[in-house]
């Protein structure tokens, strides 16, 4: 029987190579923060072996995490066992957010250009000319040497549109939903977290090299809402089974992780369940 997998993780190499640390902090912050946060370094290796990580990797990535104070590690005789620290929960808590949202942003009418003269970008614009960007609202822009103007009611020209959606995104997100577009959701539960990690992980690569933009600024049939819609589907199917694998877990020596809570299942604003299904319940 054929991977799967196979053609995401083949889309997501073929872009680089794929990062051990980088997976390890999609399953923290996907996975484990809603259950405790916690997770035995036996059970991540297990877990990103199914991803084609080497042991020796996982030691590697989770050392350096550690060394980066996004996780903290705890050990108990020859076991040891990672929790997020402080900053990787707050990293976490702030992608959150835009990650699991069901819809992009809503927006007042409104747009900030500014002009930088020493040709730094300021976080959150869209260049759209030399010394020139444009975000959506009355967005923060503090840094020295720019000049804001703010204001501006209704949609912004074409050429705005285009230079806020640039044609590259617009084919990652096409990517990603080709790759995963007839995927089905395995119920074995750690095939399932692994089809689930690697599902957010694309998600969380692409949609974070985007701007939080509007609907209403995106151009004609902007394919992040099909992509988005897509990837909201697969997590919500893919969600029991994995939760029963992170239930055979240990959190600690002994203990499982504790039950997640009513915001998983609100990630991507809940499932859509078909009027004759029902959905698995989330089993603590």
């Amino acid at each position: 029987m054929s991977d799967p997998l196979a053609a995401p993780l083949a889309r997501l190499q073929a872009e680089g190579r794929l990062r051990v640390w980088s997976l390890a902090v999609t399953i923290f912050g996907d996975a484990a923060a809603p259950r405790g946060g916690a997770l035995s370094m036996a059970d991540l290796t297990r877990l990103l072996a199914r991803l084609g990580a080497e042991p020796g990797a996982v030691r590697t990535a989770m050392s350096r995490l550690a060394r980066d104070g996004w996780v903290e590690r705890r050990r108990a005789g020859r076991r040891s066992y990672y929790r997020l620290a402080q900053r990787g929960l707050e990293e976490s808590l702030a992608a959150a957010p835009r990650i699991y949202a069901a819809e992009p942003p809503e927006w007042d009418g409104r747009w900030t250009v500014v002009f930088a003269v020493d040709g730094e970008a300021p976080a959150g614009f869209r260049r759209i000319a030399p010394g020139a960007w444009i975000a959506p609202g009355d967005a923060p822009c503090d840094a020295p040497g720019v000049f804001a103007i703010r204001g501006g009611r209704g949609a912004p020209p074409d050429w705005a549109r285009a230079a806020l959606s640039p044609p590259p995104l617009a084919e990652r997100y096409a990517a990603l939903e080709a790759a995963w577009e007839g995927f089905a959701p395995p119920e074995e539960p750690e095939a399932a977290m692994a089809a689930r990690t690697l599902l957010i992980h694309d998600w969380r690569r692409t949609l974070l090299r985007d701007a939080p933009l509007p609907r209403a600024l995106r151009p004609a049939g902007w394919p992040g809402a099909a992509a988005r819609a897509l990837v909201a589907r697969l997590y919500h199917a893919l969600l029991p089974a994995s939760e029963v694998w992170l239930d055979g877990c240990e959190a600690a020596p002994g203990a499982q992780p504790p039950p997640a809570g009513p915001a998983l299942l609100a990630r991507f604003g809940g499932p859509s369940v078909h009027p004759d299904q029902e959905l698995s319940p989330i089993r603590p």
